[in-house]
């Protein structure tokens, strides 16, 4: 054994270990019951712990990630990769989320901050409203309850389901869309549903008695109706940008004397892989009387 492989492997008492760590007893007791440092050797007789100076280094890699908010899942994850490399490839991601997130709240903050000083009529003049009449409709689709953080990814992959079903159904023969019977955010599940607009009702009917269970797909007519809607870009879709868009349509219909007269809707009329973050891919909706 070298000399410092032998002072690696000595045993500190957890004062003399916190304090070669530059941290406090109390935190190494949290970091053990957290199960992110266990002490070298417990004495069964006294309950003293004990560290090994080598544990050093780790010690302060654990309070540096705690200093960054993470989780104590990813900070097990960071500490026990097999390598540097890795460390860093995970701690990496892990910052990435924290931007991403930081981002939209601060877009959210932009957001309320027009709401709360009155400038919301501002907003709403971003958006041109039109209305258009949609005709009948027979549409297969799939339900569920989710929350705004899982809404984007069900999205596509109940549309994938939807359009792939299609097929069956004698094609796709309009824009699929999502309708969201109640609201969606962090804490309610709506449910939305999403829809695809199918030619032939009967092979509908039948490849839902086949297959439809499996998502909870269902099939229906829609009655013809008219919708006010604007058209968003692909930047605009992310939360909070496409609240505005719905606010400004809502505010439209009560200047114009509609009523609405249903659940509101995202059509989504184009290639949402394709798209650049300034080219149109879908309307905001709602059916008006």
């Amino acid at each position: 054994m070298t000399e410092d492989e032998a002072v690696d492997d000595e045993l500190l008492t957890i004062g003399a270990f916190a304090a070669r760590a530059r941290l406090s007893a109390k935190a190494l007791r949290l970091y053990d019951r957290l199960g992110l440092l266990a002490p070298a050797h417990v004495d069964e007789a006294s309950g003293y712990r004990y560290y090994r100076a080598g544990q050093t280094e780790r010690a302060r890699l654990v309070a540096l990630l705690r200093q960054l908010d993470m989780p104590l899942a990813r900070i097990a994850e960071v500490v026990e990769a097999p390598d540097g490399a890795t460390a860093a490839d995970r701690l990496a991601a892990y910052w990435a989320d924290v931007e991403a997130r930081v981002a939209g709240q601060r877009t959210l903050a932009e957001y309320l901050r027009g709401r709360l000083s009155g400038r919301s009529s501002e907003m709403y003049e971003n958006f041109v409203v039109e209305t258009v009449d949609v005709p009948e409709q027979v549409v297969i689709s799939e339900a569920r309850h989710v929350l705004a953080g899982e809404l984007p990814a069900w999205i596509g992959a109940s549309l994938g389901r939807l359009e792939a079903a299609a097929r069956e159904c004698g094609g796709v023969t309009a824009a699929p869309f999502v309708v969201y019977h109640a609201e969606v955010s962090m804490e309610s599940d709506g449910p939305a549903e999403s829809c695809v607009p199918v030619a032939d009702e009967a092979a509908a009917r039948a490849w839902a008695e086949k297959h439809g269970r499996t998502w909870e797909t269902k099939v229906g007519v829609r009655p013809a109706q008219r919708f006010a809607y604007t058209r968003i870009t692909k930047a605009q879709v992310a939360h909070p940008q496409i609240l505005a868009a719905f606010e400004a349509v809502e505010e439209w219909i009560a200047r114009e004397g509609l009523e609405q007269a249903g659940p509101c809707r995202e059509v989504y009329f184009a290639d949402w892989e394709a798209a650049g973050a300034q080219d149109p891919v879908c309307d905001v909706a709602f059916p008006v009387r």
